[in-house]
């Protein structure tokens, strides 16, 4: 499981060392950082702060929240996640963004009244990246180290898709 865990790292790095991207339109951008804020729609899959529709702002400055959220329900199963991810800016040029993240979330997995998840809230931190995927287009890939309200800690990936506007 380690070996697996390594070489998923591993092959994440060498991506997101030959990623190109635009993260911001260079008119929205200047040698201080971000004139103006830059929105963001897609969906996001994580395990420390939510799995579903994402809305995320990239405020006029170095720092960026995210807000994730899903939903499933057929008879009486209930899925549902949300979260919230605060993100501060590394570095961000014409190829790459990586920032520093902090990720909470709330994970409901049952009937409507009884949570059957052992660790339903969960709190990560850790690093990302993200990268231009085309058209308007934007691929996050996240490596947090994520904290379950059982007392379990895992390294666990994030990823995420969004469309800048």
């Amino acid at each position: 499981m380690k070996q697996r865990i390594w070489m998923l790292l591993l092959c994440t790095g060498v991506c997101l060392a030959t990623a190109r991207a635009q993260v911001v339109r260079p008119d929205r951008e200047d040698a201080g950082g971000l004139r103006r804020d830059v929105f963001g729609l897609g969906v996001h899959l994580g395990s420390a702060s939510g799995i579903g529709l994402s809305f995320r702002h990239h405020l006029p400055s170095t720092l960026s929240y995210q807000l994730n959220g899903g939903i499933i329900k057929v008879d009486d199963r209930l899925l549902y996640a949300v979260g919230a991810e605060l993100q501060a800016d590394l570095s961000r040029s014409g190829a790459t963004r990586f920032f520093v993240a902090g990720a909470i979330g709330y994970y409901h997995a049952g009937s409507a009244d009884k949570n059957e998840m052992a660790g339903p809230g969960r709190v990560g931190v850790g690093l990302g990246g993200e990268m231009f995927a085309g058209g308007g287009f934007h691929a996050t890939i996240e490596a947090l180290f994520t904290y379950f309200t059982d007392g379990t800690v895992l390294p666990l990936p994030q990823l995420g898709l969004h469309y800048y506007f």
